[in-house]
Parts: C-alpha cells; sequence; structure tokens
C-alpha cells in the first residue's frame, strides 16, 4: 500500500480545509448568480423592449458571455460533489423536480435567443422573445427556490418562504442587468434601462425583510441577530444606496460595481446562516459530510492551480468584450 505520509493524514498546511472548502462551494455559487444573474436580468428587461434594435442590442450585450458563466454553475456542482458528495446526493435527491427545472430553464435561457435570430418574422420573434424572458426570470427564481429549502432544510416543492427568496433572487438579478446595461449600452436605451434600477433594488430590499422578520420569528435558531448576518446587511443596505446614487448621477462602473457587493452579502448570508450545518433536513454538518484528508488535499492542490487559470480566462474575455455595443451589433 503507498503512504502517502502526513499528506494522507492531516489538513494541508495545518489549514481548515473543512471550513474553506464551505466557503469555497458558496464563493462558487456566488460568482454564478453574479455573473450569470446579469444575464438572467437583461433577460428580464428584454419584456420592456418592443423596438428590434433596442432588443438586438440587449441580446448583443450578454452573447459573448451568457455560456461561460454558465460554467460557475457547474463548477458548483463539482466541487460540492467533490468536497460534500452526501449533501450533494441528499440535495439532489430531495429536490430532483427542482433541479429539472433550473436545468429546463437555462435551456430555455440558451436556446431562446439562438432561434429568436434564426427567422425575422414578427410571429416567431415574439414567440421567442418571450421564451428567453420565461427562462431568464424563471431559472433564478427555482434556484431561489432551491437556496431557500436548502437553508430552512424544506423538502418541499414549494413553499412560502421559498417563494419569497425565489421573488428576492430574481429582483436582484434585474439589479445587475440593469447594472450591466449601463455599461453596455448608450444614450436613452441606457437611461431608459437604469430608470428600473431603484424599482428593482426596493424590491429587493423589501422582499430581504420580509424574510429576514420570518426568520426572525419563526427560525431564531438560525441566529438571524448574530454579529456576522447583521454586519452583512447593513453592506446591503450601504451597497444599494451607492447603487441607487451612482444610476441617478450616471455614474454607471460604480453602479455595477456595486453588483457583486448584493450579490456576495446575499449568498454570504445564506452561508452564514447555515454555518456549522451543510444540510440541515439530513442533519449533517461541515465536519460529518466533508470527504477524508487524502482526497480533501488533492482537490485543495487542484483548486490552486485551477481557479486562477479561470480567473484569467474570464479576464480575457471580459477584457475583449469590454464597452458599449456599437450600432449594428447583434447577437449572432
Amino acid at each position: 500500500m503507498t503512504d502517502y505520509g502526513p499528506f494522507a493524514t492531516e489538513p494541508l498546511f495545518g489549514l481548515p480545509l473543512q471550513d474553506l472548502w464551505f466557503g469555497l462551494v458558496f464563493f462558487i455559487l456566488a460568482m454564478f448568480l453574479f455573473l450569470d444573474g446579469f444575464d438572467f436580468g437583461v433577460g428580464a428587461l428584454f419584456a420592456t423592449r418592443d423596438d428590434d434594435d433596442e432588443r438586438e442590442t440587449l441580446l448583443a450585450a450578454i452573447g459573448p458571455f451568457w455560456d461561460g458563466n454558465e460554467v460557475w454553475l457547474v463548477v458548483f456542482g463539482g466541487a460540492l460533489f467533490a468536497a460534500f458528495p452526501a449533501v450533494y446526493a441528499n440535495l439532489f435527491s430531495r429536490h430532483y423536480l427542482l433541479m429539472f427545472a433550473i436545468l429546463g430553464a437555462l435551456i430555455v435561457r440558451g436556446l431562446a435567443p439562438e432561434m429568436y435570430e434564426q427567422r425575422h418574422d414578427e410571429a416567431w420573434q415574439t414567440w421567442w422573445g418571450r421564451a428567453f424572458v420565461v427562462g431568464s426570470v424563471s431559472a433564478p427564481f427555482f434556484l431561489g427556490l432551491f437556496a431557500a429549502h436548502w437553508l430552512l432544510g424544506i423538502e418541499s416543492l414549494v413553499s412560502l418562504p421559498g417563494v419569497v427568496v425565489a421573488l428576492a433572487v430574481v429582483a436582484l438579478t434585474i439589479v445587475a442587468g440593469v447594472g450591466f446595461l449601463g455599461l453596455k449600452t448608450r444614450g436613452s436605451l441606457q437611461r431608459d434601462m437604469a430608470s428600473y434600477g431603484p424599482k428593482a433594488i426596493t424590491a429587493y430590499l423589501a422582499l430581504v425583510v420580509v424574510v429576514l422578520g420570518y426568520l426572525v420569528v419563526m427560525r431564531p435558531d438560525l441566529g438571524v441577530l448574530a454579529p456576522i448576518p447583521l454586519a452583512l446587511v447593513v453592506v446591503t443596505l450601504l451597497a444599494a444606496g451607492g447603487y441607487v446614487v451612482a444610476l441617478r448621477r450616471e455614474r454607471y462602473t460604480l453602479a455595477f460595481g456595486s453588483v457583486p457587493v448584493l450579490v456576495f452579502a446575499f449568498v454570504g448570508l445564506v452561508a452564514a446562516l447555515l454555518f456549522p450545518m451543510i444540510d440541515p433536513a439530513a442533519g449533517l454538518s461541515v465536519s460529518d459530510a466533508i470527504v477524508s484528508i487524502l482526497p480533501l488535499n488533492i482537490m485543495t492542490v487542484s483548486a490552486a492551480l485551477l481557479l486562477p487559470l479561470v480567473f484569467a480566462y474570464f479576464g480575457i474575455l471580459y477584457s475583449t468584450f469590454s464597452g458599449p455595443i456599437d450600432a449594428g451589433e447583434s447577437y449572432s
């Protein structure tokens, strides 16, 4: 038998790897919600446009990015499976239909723009335009439902707190979409899109308040009033205020810069309320569900090598396609 020495019996460099991987899983989820979130938001805002050129501009804005952004969801599933296989199995078996709903929504959202561009008759584009909106709204809705049920240990398909969280996630993606379009559009379209930002952030904050109120009353065991959750709530309020001020002053780079703060605060709040549990419905804590030391060390080394390459790829992608959409550009 091969002797791996301390590498098989002790955490790498004495680090708290189980906690780091818990944080990494939620970091990856936040990256997906941030990057694909503005794609979803643009899809929702697509419903507000009647002009063909404006619709083409919105599609062209996300064209180079959306499929790459979805990779983070695959990475999230892979990281969860690799580090916490029991949790992966439990979540996906308990929420089997919800997982397929998320997958179906993502398929519709990805297919619809491709089909929209294939023919230029009104009925065809109306149908696929609506499909694009439905996919863009339903994907974050189902994702929010999944996150709420994960946190609260709910095993049913739908619940009232889950629906409220799902609506909050949809509102957050519209906030992100407005911020992104502030960078990718010009003129009247840019100003018109910006007008939806304050409405979306107000809806998001209102829904978050409802959820937090529910948790304080019905689930005090989660510790909503603990220092870290309260700090994340304060960060959310500050970022929301900065977002609105930036939009009103037409400082669109600053407005978009507020979006990852809002997204990471939201996902961080879910993680903070969950920890040290990772699967409340099954009674599994992080230490219960983590894999053994040897594979954990191997995965840590692999992640340390691969994640910088992933970030470098996205850096190149976004720098290559930076700047507003020019007249005449299209999705295809």
